[in-house]
């Protein structure tokens, strides 16, 4: 059989499929399909200092061939995260990625010196966070403000370190760099585009909080896109996501650069979409003659 095993930041994964952050839970009601030892490893809930409610519904609107999300990282908090959920994903034999929020700089750097004190395996840090002393833009859509936040952060913890970008920027690539150039292990990419959908009849936006995150198989190319310029920017290992609904999409994101590959969207209409496209890679893998899976990483050629 092929090997499906990966390393990102020096951590081994048995293969490289990944639930996303927020599409997942702590792996709860999923355990009761397939055993949670399938997986490459989990990207927990974005974890805030304190609990957050999320946003008002409606959250949720369908969009052509995807969604739209403004859940608002509801989420218990670091204390719960630690004291309850943490020790039940540890015994799972899968690596856990713990994804970190936060509003300030100071807030990311508490979190993740709490995280430092216990056995997660990695702190996945989402930098398309607000930043409230900035009147509200996202961390990582300005190279100084991404290099900060990575710099206080990679200061805080000796965990391996990654970076999730986001793709509402002129250039991902010149992110990229100024959060490897401040310490990043590897970057994640790409985190959900903003959009927005209408109800035509009460005119209003069928989103409460106005606009979104949009996700699925229609954000795709231009994930597979980023991955690959991404890759071909930075020396660190990139993991892969947005709009990978199959074992092929997998494989094609690997293609352009991605040591590992996160599934999001495609579990909301499959719930065991991750053990399908583990199954499923390994059988394009085999069908290829590829004995090793890492030997398609970054393997595409431009013509």
């Amino acid at each position: 059989m092929t090997d499906l095993s990966v390393q990102v930041a020096g951590v081994p994964f048995k293969n490289p499929i990944i639930p996303a952050s927020g599409v997942f839970g702590y792996g709860h009601e999923y355990e009761e399909l397939f055993p949670l030892s399938k997986l490459g490893g989990i990207a927990t809930k974005g974890t805030t200092i304190t609990p957050r409610p999320g946003n008002p519904s409606p959250r949720i609107a369908e969009t052509p061939s995807g969604m739209l999300n403004s859940v608002g990282l509801q989420n218990p908090g670091i204390d719960a995260f630690i004291d309850r959920e943490l020790p039940y994903l540890l015994t799972k034999d899968t690596v856990i990625l713990a994804n970190i929020a936060g509003s300030t700089i100071e807030e990311c750097v508490t979190i993740a010196e709490r995280l430092d004190q216990t056995d997660v395996h990695m702190i996945e840090l989402n930098i398309s966070c607000p930043n409230v002393k900035k009147g509200g833009a996202a961390f990582g859509v300005h190279c100084d403000s991404a290099e900060r936040i990575t710099a206080a952060v990679r200061q805080a913890t000796k965990k391996p370190l990654v970076v999730k970008l986001s793709p509402n920027v002129t250039d991902i690539t010149e992110i990229a760099k100024a959060v490897e150039a401040a310490g990043a292990d590897a970057v994640s990419l790409i985190n959900t585009l903003l959009g927005m959908r209408i109800d035509i009849r009460s005119k209003r936006p069928i989103l409460r909080n106005n606009v979104g995150g949009m996700s699925g198989p229609a954000v795709f190319p231009i994930a597979v896109r980023m991955v690959w310029q991404v890759s071909n920017a930075v020396s660190i290992p990139v993991i892969g996501m947005g709009g990978v609904d199959s074992g092929a999409a997998a494989m094609e994101m690997m293609l352009a650069g991605a040591s590992a590959v996160q599934v999001g969207a495609a579990i909301f209409t499959d719930p065991y979409a991750p053990v399908r496209i583990v199954e499923e890679l390994q059988a394009l893998l085999e069908e290829q003659h590829i004995a090793d899976v890492k030997e398609i990483i970054g393997a595409v050629k431009p013509w």
